[in-house]
């Protein structure tokens, strides 16, 4: 359990050998890590699960952060989505996600993305790069900030859906 008195990642003086843009990016994925942790860590299958007023579930938005880091550095590398990549994106929905088989993915995503962050060479940054089947311009750079926002976003979805799913059970067992 990440300790609450400790400061964010990004003020914690942390991987000053990490060029500026991949520190910003892995000081994101570490604060993701650990508020997924705290709001989320401690729901059951049945919460994770839960979509709220059809709101997409916790299980969800962990699960497409940890593939949808994969994407992106994957376009960041220079590379095209494979059909393995492609399966996975289409099964982020699957509705009987555990807690310990989705932490355990993130876990490992976010342990490999810190791997392929680390091996982005500063020099490479605004090198262009292609997205998607539309092959959208953007670059190297382009692609690690969105790494860091996207996660972030999806992380604020699954706390805000985890914490209506805790508020629903309590109130249910209120009446």
């Amino acid at each position: 359990m990440i300790d609450v008195k400790l400061p964010e990642p990004w003020l914690r003086g942390t991987l000053p050998d990490v060029a500026v843009v991949p520190r910003a990016v892995l000081h994101a994925l570490e604060l993701a890590k650990e508020d997924l942790e705290k709001w989320c860590g401690r729901l059951t299958d049945k919460q994770l699960n839960a979509r709220p007023a059809r709101l997409a579930s916790v299980a969800f938005h962990i699960r497409h952060i940890a593939r949808s880091l994969d994407r992106l550095l994957t376009y960041a590398e220079g590379g095209q989505l494979n059909a393995s990549q492609l399966a996975a994106m289409k099964a982020e929905s699957d509705p009987r996600a555990t807690p310990r088989d989705l932490f355990a993915e993130l876990d490992a995503a976010l342990a490999l993305s810190t791997a392929r962050i680390r091996a982005i060479h500063p020099a490479s940054f605004e090198q262009p790069r292609a997205v998607g089947r539309k092959q959208l311009p953007t670059t190297v750079c382009g692609l690690l900030v969105h790494v860091a926002d996207h996660t972030q976003r999806h992380v604020g979805q699954a706390v805000t859906t985890s914490k209506i799913v805790a508020a629903q059970r309590k109130k249910s067992r209120e009446h």
